[in-house]
């Protein structure tokens, strides 16, 4: 394995003209979508917050970037406005993928049809979901899963030209539902889990660091309240916490949604005596059932 980034920043895109109104998307591809007034200077801002970010105290003096963007016309104008705060000696590169774009919602959008798709998307899990000639959150999960795999084949080629003595920052400037989908991947959180995360703020950005242990944790840069405000249960808070000093490739045995969501009626302490007996009770439900 190659010599892993300090840390993988998640960026949504900045306040878009489909942000701001709807009725754009009736008339404009999403893809084509452009980034507001308001969402240039939101981008600019993010730009200079992520380069206090990567060079504040306890970083390496020689920290770079490496970006990946969305093909999406607001996601890449997104990541050139960002691009101001940063020399090009900083940046490694920047790779466009098509793979972290946005949820496809179909192609031209009729709002009064999109208002019913989406409530009945509320009622059915905005996992699940397929939106008609679109795609479903599971489908970008699949995507995404795709993308992990180019990702570490890159890390351990060192196809981003990393040097490991230089901290390496590595940004996806992305949409709000790809990057939660991103950190449901990498967590291994639930559906469930993933059905209670909010979206990201326009040109807000999770920050994934490096614990002292090798693993990546969110609670490094972030706090308790803030992960609250995302929709993350205490049980996933306490994870990343666990996380901000495990050793690298760790278990958590103390995640509930590993285990206890399943076999929460079993003990660690339980006796031969006792896993026989449940073994004989299920196998007389089995009985019971087949009977009917």
């Amino acid at each position: 394995m190659g010599v892993l980034p300090k840390r993988i920043i998640l960026m949504r895109h900045g306040e878009s003209q489909g942000n701001l109104d709807t009725s754009a998307y009736t008339t404009t591809p999403d893809h084509s979508i452009q980034l507001t007034p308001s969402g240039i200077a939101q981008a600019r801002h993010a730009g200079a917050n992520l380069h206090r970010l990567v060079s504040g105290q306890g970083c390496s003096p020689d920290w770079r970037l490496y970006f990946y963007v969305s093909p999406y016309a607001r996601t890449r104008s997104t990541l050139r406005e960002v691009g101001r705060s940063f020399s090009k000696k900083r940046v490694i590169g920047v790779r466009e993928e098509s793979r972290v774009r946005e949820q496809d919602f179909g192609n031209f959008q009729v709002q009064e049809r999109m208002k019913i798709v989406k409530e009945t998307r509320e009622r059915f899990g905005r996992f699940f979901y397929r939106f008609p000639e679109g795609e479903s959150a599971a489908d970008v999960f699949d995507r995404i899963s795709g993308f992990f795999e180019s990702l570490w084949r890159d890390i351990d080629l060192n196809r981003l030209h990393h040097d490991p003595t230089n901290d390496l920052n590595l940004v996806i400037v992305s949409h709000g539902l790809t990057s939660r989908i991103f950190l449901m991947k990498w967590f291994k959180w639930t559906v469930e889990q993933f059905e209670h995360l909010n979206n990201f703020g326009n040109c807000e950005f999770r920050v994934m660091e490096q614990g002292s242990g090798g693993e990546y944790s969110l609670a490094i840069n972030h706090t308790e309240e803030e992960m609250l405000e995302w929709g993350m249960s205490p049980d996933m808070i306490a994870d990343q916490k666990w996380r901000a000093d495990a050793p690298r490739g760790a278990w958590n045995d103390q995640c509930p949604w590993y285990l206890d969501g399943f076999f929460d009626r079993f003990d660690a302490s339980e006796s031969d005596d006792d896993t026989e007996a449940i073994q004989n009770e299920g196998e007389t439900e089995m009985k019971v059932e087949a009977n009917k």
